[in-house]
Parts: structure tokens; C-alpha cells; sequence
């Protein structure tokens, strides 16, 4: 006789049937947190393509003003964020015009400390994703364990032998690893998918950081030789 999913799953015991709950709880907590964090980076990179070429151009006409304005506009950026941050904390060291090596230094461990609190923003939700990946193949296959254990013990039980006694209990054991894998399989894509969406965005934190750094070091130059 051919068992279906469904008949399957009615002839499960409280124990599988537990980690099938906890697997399908697992599968919508890693979803829920994959459209989040797609829907964050989404937003982020938009506002970015919008912000990058005017904070460019009020760095070369020299108003810090509407740049730090600019980037407290787009709050979703996240180069908005590392760029506002560093000139809203070291503007007021540089109200008179001039800049010094010391302010650069301070600009630096500014930028500095803006990427790290970005850079974990970016990577939250990462975690969750990679445990689900890594772990829901063991959830799995703790059920299947189970289910041939409790097979074989209702064999040696019922006296009687043969596949044919104990199929559906391993057909009803191997269905939790498979959901297991079905589970951590798109866990993992969107993990290493979403990781690398988050190296591209440090790429482009770290090149505009550089150009905010050489803003500076140009105008101490300017200073230096008038």
C-alpha cells in the first residue's frame, strides 16, 4: 500500500510529530528574517544610489553643512550613516575652516567606530539563518533516529519480523530528515546570499570613507600650501 505525506504524518508518533513543529517553526523564523533583512538591504541600497553623488558634490564645494543634512536624510543608507555619524562628530572641531593632522585622526576613529556599529547592523538576522541552516539537518535526523528506534522496539515487541512490519514507521522517521534538509537548504543560500550583499555594502562603506578621509587631507593641503 502507498502511504502519502499526509498518511504519513496522521501515523506519526508525539515525538516525531514535535520535531516536524519545531522544523516548520525554524523554516518561519529563518523565512521572516531572510524578508527583513532583503527588504532592509533593499532600502539601503536605494537610498545610497541617491545620496552617494550629491554628498560627493557638497564635499567638493566645501559645505559640510548640507552634507551632514544630506545624510540625516537618508537614514536607510548605510554609507549615510558612516559618512553622517563621522562629520557630525568631528564638525564641531573644524567650525573655524581649518583642519588639522589631529582632526584627520580624529575623522578616521570616527569613520572607524561608525562602520563597526553599521557593519553589525547589517550582519543582524545573519546568525539566525546560519543556525537554522546548520542545525535543521540534525533536528531532522534526531526524529529519524527516533522513529527506527521506536520501529524496531514495536517489531521486538509484536514478535514479528520483516520490512514489511516496520516500513511505515521508517518511512515515517526518514520524512523528518528530509524535512530537515528541506529546512536548512534555503537557509544556507540565503545566508551566503545575503553575506555577500553585506561585503559589497562594506566595499562601499570603505570607499567612501576613503574619499571623506582625502576631503580632509586635501583641505589640510590647501592650508599648508595657499
Amino acid at each position: 500500500m502507498q502511504l502519502s505525506l499526509l498518511d504519513i504524518y496522521n501515523q506519526m508518533g508525539g515525538f516525531a510529530k514535535g520535531i516536524v513543529y519545531v522544523l516548520f517553526a525554524m523554516s518561519l523564523w529563518s523565512l521572516s528574517v531572510a524578508i527583513k533583512k532583503w527588504w532592509d538591504l533593499r532600502a539601503a541600497q536605494k537610498e545610497t544610489r541617491k545620496f552617494a553623488p550629491e554628498f560627493s558634490q557638497f564635499l567638493e564645494e566645501d559645505n559640510l553643512g548640507e552634507a551632514v543634512t544630506l545624510a540625516d536624510k537618508y537614514k536607510k543608507s548605510h554609507v549615510a550613516r558612516v559618512l553622517g555619524g563621522a562629520l557630525t562628530e568631528i564638525r564641531p572641531l573644524i567650525q573655524d575652516g581649518s583642519v588639522t593632522v589631529a582632526d584627520i585622526n580624529s575623522a578616521e576613529r570616527a569613520i572607524e567606530r561608525e562602520m563597526l556599529m553599521t557593519i553589525t547592523d547589517l550582519k543582524r538576522g545573519l546568525g539566525i539563518l546560519a543556525t537554522v541552516g546548520a542545525t535543521a539537518p540534525f533536528v531532522g535526523l534526531l526524529g529519524t533516529t527516533m522513529g527506527i528506534v521506536n520501529s524496531f522496539a514495536a517489531m521486538a515487541a509484536s514478535g514479528s519480523g520483516g520490512l514489511a512490519s516496520i516500513s511505515s514507521g521508517v518511512s515515517e522517521a526518514l520524512i523528518t530528515t528530509a524535512f530537515g534538509l528541506v529546512v536548512a537548504i534555503p537557509a544556507v543560500w540565503l545566508f551566503n546570499y545575503f553575506t555577500g550583499k553585506v561585503d559589497g555594502f562594506i566595499v562601499e562603506m570603505d570607499n567612501s570613507a576613503s574619499e571623506l578621509v582625502d576631503y580632509f587631507i586635501k583641505n589640510r593641503t590647501k592650508q599648508l600650501n595657499p
